[in-house]
């Protein structure tokens, strides 16, 4: 290969390289202990909320730079409603919704301010952050309060029992007791997954787009094994936990919007040029409008996600939300500047920082020099991201 192709390699996929190395490196220093099936759930459960909120947050980075500062506040405003109506008995569907419904008022009042009024995101949604703690804090009245509607726990949470169930029962494989709907669904979505993806460059060799596809193939069968081996170990485990079936849907519906729809496309413009963009004919405050509008909704389910897996509500919770969500997208490749980042940039990010916090842990790393190490490693993705920057310039 030339040096050329090797640079613009390591360029494209310097943070999945990293996210190999972090867990390369946590598996010598902890023995191995951080890629156990178990830990590998206590991953996905500790961190859904990233995920979700890194989603609308990315929505909201693409205009521009731009970020939501009160997201964590939004969580705990939402998780305090939430938690207030499932004590009062009410249907847990009913909860949820008005949990969403009022994250996603939140998001709108903050992207009319926002979109509307001209009022610097920075600035709205950091009013934003202390309006709401205060507001979570007067709903509960300074107070914890609990939750304890089982199917509500099961279903939104990250406990020991919320799993989908096992509808096929023990698969045996080399003498290892497997999760049999784990195991087929896996391997369902890789067979999907490489199906679509071969159907994808077919067309486009045929359309000559492009003229080789050896990269592609490459990229797709390590994609695929690593969907495997992942499969593989929830089902060693419990199988499915129930949060990433909801961390799944907004993933994939993000993914749809960002990349098959206009407004998708009006994103990714506004933050290239933004004054283009509204000489063109798109309504930029619109967009504004749209990207803050979503991450309140993603914020009154990340409510949901909360509460389930503390089993209730506290007005302290959600605190330090918001930079856990800005720092998986830039950690996953989302540009300071706007108009650049993916989906899958974010669950990059939101895995690299969960890998980092849980192995961090484990090797019983001070807590004092924890927010150091993530600190830093936000730092270098950001810098490396500038560095590009000047370096297409």
């Amino acid at each position: 290969m030339k040096a050329a192709d090797v640079g613009n390699f390591f360029k494209k996929y310097t943070m999945i390289i990293a996210l190999v190395v972090v867990a390369v490196l946590f598996f010598i220093l902890t023995g191995g202990a951080i890629l156990i099936p178990q830990n590998i759930n206590n991953l996905i459960a500790q961190n859904g909320y990233v995920f979700v909120l890194g989603t609308g947050m990315l929505l909201c980075i693409l205009t521009g730079g731009n970020i939501d500062l009160s997201v964590g506040s939004v969580v705990c405003f939402t998780g305090a409603i939430g938690a207030m109506l499932l004590k009062g008995g009410t249907n847990l569907w009913l909860a949820v919704i008005a949990m969403m419904a009022i994250g996603l008022a939140v998001g709108s009042f903050q992207g009319f301010w926002i979109a509307k009024v001209h009022v610097p995101a920075f600035i709205a949604t950091l009013a934003g952050m202390y309006v709401f703690r205060g507001l979570s804090n007067t709903v509960l009245g300074g107070y914890a309060v609990d939750v304890s509607n089982e199917t509500f726990l099961r279903l939104f949470g990250g406990g020991a029992d919320c799993y989908i169930t096992d509808f096929v029962g023990t698969i045996k494989i080399a003498g290892q007791s497997l999760n049999g709907t784990c195991l087929i669904i896996g391997l369902v979505a890789v067979l999907a997954f490489v199906g679509l993806s071969i159907r994808r460059i077919i067309v486009q060799l045929k359309r000559k787009i492009i003229r080789k596809a050896t990269g592609d193939y490459i990229r797709i069968g390590l994609i695929a094994a690593a969907i495997l081996w992942f499969t593989w170990q929830l089902a060693l485990y419990k199988g499915i936990p129930t949060v990433l079936i909801w961390v799944g849907l907004v993933l994939g519906a993000y993914a749809y919007v960002t990349n098959k729809t206009a407004m998708g496309r009006y994103l990714y413009a506004v933050g290239g040029n933004e004054k283009a963009t509204a000489l063109s004919g798109v309504n930029t405050r619109t967009v504004f409008f749209f990207a803050y509008a979503n991450i309140g909704l993603l914020a009154g389910l990340a409510g949901a996600l909360n509460i389930a897996r503390f089993v209730g509500a506290q007005p302290t919770y959600g605190q330090g939300y918001e930079m856990d969500a800005i720092a998986a997208c830039f950690i996953g490749g989302a540009s300071a500047y706007g108009g650049t980042g993916k989906i899958s940039g974010v669950v990059i990010g939101a895995t690299l920082m969960g890998l980092i916090n849980q192995g961090m842990t484990l090797v019983n790393l001070s807590v004092n020099y924890q927010p150091v190490v993530k600190g830093i490693v936000l730092l270098l993705a950001v810098m490396f991201d500038v560095l590009s920057k000047r370096e297409n310039h």
